[in-house]
């Protein structure tokens, strides 16, 4: 049988016994060929010095691949990665189409902070405040992760950006990632692996109410000699991309458990705390007292935190209506990951073609190093294979989403948010290697305890 005629018959087989998915699985098998031929062919017009082919080719082979990998089993977790190198390769060949839409700066801080927001808050949907609770139940498992996940990155981001020699602001990126959070992709990375779930999602909790703090402490003592760092305005930041968002999703989760006269008492909350926001605006259009007085940092967050329960209760009430949308909350956090990284690859394309290779090998080395010692730390300290491979998942995944919106914030997003976008790709293909690695590793085990 031919590889075609395999490819086929598997893209088949892959659907349902239904005649229409049967359809699909061959037309998403077929459209995944089509897509690798095109990408040979761009190849091929990148070397014959054929822009006019190569473009095009290119570009529509690598989306083609990203939509149609779902056809085969072996490649469907990693259609995520495939969207995000979609977003990398396509800005890089047609940047003008990723940095104005109709006029609007697509890269502008208050268009991109609350596309992330967006991001946080439909990540934050999955998560509950019983994870929380995991502080109690295994308290040593989470001090072993948290010390891991905020020394072993920022340093080795440190050493890193040190030994690359790359241009300040770029090396300052890596130091960035490094300071952050875990990503809260780490998660379903865990429940691949069959690690410890419960230690992984309330890592990921600690470590993001953790990082208004760490995050800007590290880039002040690490990265302050390579970019300006002002330690509350990030911090004002860090809270306006992550704490907020999560922290309505949690209102949300809070509001599943209650009676309906509590609900309406939140509601009347809600609607009382809007005022806030509502002065602060008026105060920043009016360049009023807190803008003259230079309170704009405390006026900013303050005004963002009492947004929380009106966004949680406004969900809430909308799930409460269509319960189908906590579902659809990750597909919209995924489409927003792709255009902050899509639009990110546009604005620093030209440095990213200068230093591209050296951050990809920075990433690699960053990634693993992560791995490798938030395993064998853990280890050390005490904990089971099981409890160290979640930690070594949880320090080895950042969260470049967060990374991306301090980079907007401070109107750097072409050089210090280059490295984000770098490492996600990365991070997301060789976590989903590793929790599939130590999954078959854990069936071998079981298997041979029967």
């Amino acid at each position: 049988m031919s590889s075609i005629s395999r490819i086929w018959r598997y893209g088949g087989e892959a659907g349902n016994v239904k005649l229409g998915s049967i359809f699909l699985g061959r037309l998403k098998a077929w459209g995944f060929v089509a897509g690798i031929l095109l990408i040979l062919m761009g190849g091929v017009g990148w070397l014959g010095s054929l822009e006019v082919l190569a473009r095009p080719c290119t570009a529509v082979g690598v989306v083609l691949v990203a939509v149609c990998s779902s056809a085969f089993s072996q490649l469907r977790w990693h259609q995520f990665t495939f969207w995000i190198i979609a977003a990398i390769i396509v800005p890089l060949i047609y940047p003008s189409g990723f940095q104005r839409l109709c006029g609007i700066e697509l890269r502008s801080p208050w268009l991109m902070l609350p596309v992330i927001q967006l991001v946080m808050f439909g990540m934050g949907t999955q998560m509950s405040l019983r994870d929380f609770a995991g502080v109690v139940r295994a308290p040593g498992g989470i001090l072993v992760g948290v010390i891991s996940q905020f020394t072993i990155m920022p340093l080795v981001g440190y050493c890193l950006a040190t030994a690359s020699k790359l241009p300040g602001e770029i090396a300052a990126g890596i130091i960035l990632i490094g300071s952050c959070s875990s990503g809260l992709a780490s998660n379903v990375m865990n429940y691949i692996a069959r690690a410890n779930l419960g230690l992984s999602v309330t890592l990921t909790a600690v470590t993001t109410l953790l990082a208004p703090i760490v995050t800007p402490f590290w880039m002040k003592v690490l990265a302050g000699h390579l970019v300006k760092v002002d330690f509350l305005s990030m911090m004002a930041d860090i809270i306006k991309i992550v704490i907020v968002p999560i922290g309505a999703a949690m209102v949300h989760d809070w509001l599943k458990n209650v009676e309906s006269p509590m609900r309406a008492k939140v509601a009347a909350y809600s609607l009382a705390c809007l005022i806030w926001p509502a002065i602060c605006i008026n105060d920043v259009v009016t360049e009023g007292l807190f803008a003259i007085t230079g309170f704009g940092e405390i006026l900013e967050i303050t005004a963002f935190l009492a947004a929380v329960p009106a966004v949680g209760w406004l969900f809430h009430a909308l799930w409460r209506r269509w319960n189908r949308i906590q579902q659809i909350m990750p597909i919209l956090s995924m489409v927003g990951i792709i255009y902050y990284n899509a639009v990110t690859t546009a604005a620093g394309r030209n440095e990213l073609l200068s230093v591209g290779g050296v951050l990809v090998v920075v990433a690699v080395a960053h990634n693993l190093a992560g791995y490798l010692l938030g395993y064998w730390f853990s280890r050390l300290l005490g904990l089971n294979k099981i409890d160290a491979r979640t930690v070594s998942i949880e320090v080895g995944m950042q969260n470049g989403g967060m990374a991306t919106g301090i980079a907007a914030m401070m109107g750097k997003l072409n050089t210090l948010g280059l490295p984000a976008i770098v490492f996600s790709p990365w991070m997301n293909f060789s976590a989903s290697l590793l929790a599939n690695y130590w999954r078959k590793k854990s069936e071998k085990a079981l298997d041979a305890s029967r």
